[in-house]
């Protein structure tokens, strides 16, 4: 008597896999060993990447040198983490290289903006225009350096605004590094009314540069007479301070020579216009018979 069977179907699959145990006990085991290949690449990239960090810190490399390389390294250990796992599962890994090689080649060309930006990461980690923390002008954006990625490099403005510039756009425009040297100079043009005695304007201004205890003594104060103006005597000034008191000396400075200048009776003048309206004889009558 022939047994009875409540679900054939799953007596079937119990049957097949009775009949293919070792076939199904070797690849579940390669599934599961690979993806314990895969965890254990994952956790190697990020204490490769971490214990990169930490050597690089310790041994006071830039900041954005560091950032960069351990990036860079746990893709790498991720990417060979993957490899491993594929060729676990029996995948053939020659092959794959070979398609991601195509395939690296055909997005490469997809992708060019990119891969040059990926170029130019390089190119300021090892040539190193800036370093985190250094106030640089890239075109018209300054501000202090935050981080140099793989892509793009981060700025943060005076006004904390977060901007993110693509390396590729870097290398090809100009950088201004306002905090690679301990000391810059200040700039400025003050223009006086043609009356006054330029000896006498040049004392004045000299008076307020010594009293300011921010400016270097030991470096080249200039004070002379740059150009005549349409309406002014226009004085240029130029002192050194250090980098970080920059702006704060450029403030003080401005409001000094204003106060010291109308304190000494010295006029600094406005730009103004004079019109004069010339009426002929006969103009009044001609109008007069337009209208």
């Amino acid at each position: 008597m022939d047994k009875f069977i409540l679900f054939p179907q799953i007596h079937s699959a119990i049957k097949w896999i009775e009949g293919h145990s070792d076939i199904i006990y070797q690849y579940g085991w390669n599934v599961v060993a690979a993806i314990i290949l895969f965890m254990v690449g994952k956790l190697l990239s990020g204490l490769v990447s971490r214990g990169l960090e930490k050597v690089l810190i310790h041994r006071k490399v830039d900041i954005t040198v560091v950032h960069f390389f351990s990036a860079l390294v746990r893709y790498i250990t991720l990417a060979f983490a993957i490899v491993a796992a594929l060729g676990r599962l029996g995948i053939e890994t020659s092959s794959i290289i070979a398609v991601i090689g195509a395939a690296g080649l055909a997005v490469g060309l997809a992708l060019q903006g990119s891969l040059s930006n990926f170029a130019a990461g390089v190119l300021l980690v090892s040539l190193r225009p800036f370093r985190a923390g250094e106030n640089v002008q890239i075109g018209s954006i300054v501000g202090n350096v935050e981080k140099v990625h793989i892509f793009s490099t981060t700025l943060l403005t005076g006004d904390s605004k977060e901007v993110v510039i693509p390396n590729g756009k870097i290398i090809a425009d100009n950088i201004i590094n306002f905090s690679r040297h301990p000391y810059r100079r200040i700039e400025l043009v003050i223009g006086v009314g043609f009356d006054n005695h330029i000896s006498y304007v040049k004392k004045v201004i000299l008076d307020v540069i010594d009293a300011h205890p921010g400016i270097s003594k030991d470096k080249e104060i200039l004070v002379r007479l740059g150009e005549m103006g349409t309406s002014s005597l226009n004085f240029h000034v130029r002192v050194w301070v250090k980098n970080a008191d920059y702006w704060k000396t450029y403030y003080d400075l401005m409001e000094d020579i204003k106060e010291a200048l109308d304190k000494n009776g010295i006029d600094i003048p406005c730009t103004q216009m004079d019109v004069r309206v010339i009426q002929k004889p006969g103009i009044h009558h001609e109008l007069t018979q337009i209208k």
